[in-house]
């Protein structure tokens, strides 16, 4: 299913977003009209797509390192507490 116009402006904004004055998650608000948590919900699943991976790959690809990351710590985290 090809980006929908929101799904680039996610992208997009995620790209950019450093360039932004103030906390992100306020621009997250007045840019894109989204709570922070649906911000992130969306795009944790948009950078699982082939269309957002060939928008930006570069940001794709570092974005699932970030995430892959996470993932290997909370792993551990849990690992640790038992």
């Amino acid at each position: 299913m090809p980006l929908t116009d929101r799904d680039r402006a996610i992208l997009d904004f995620e790209a950019e977003w450093r360039r932004h004055a103030g906390a992100k998650e306020e621009a997250i608000r007045s840019d894109l009209g989204l709570s922070p948590a649906r911000y992130y919900q969306l795009l944790g699943r948009l950078i699982d797509t082939t269309d957002a991976q060939e928008h930006d790959p570069m940001l794709v690809k570092r974005l699932r390192r970030l995430q892959e990351a996470r993932l290997h710590e909370r792993a551990g985290r849990a690992a640790d507490a038992r």
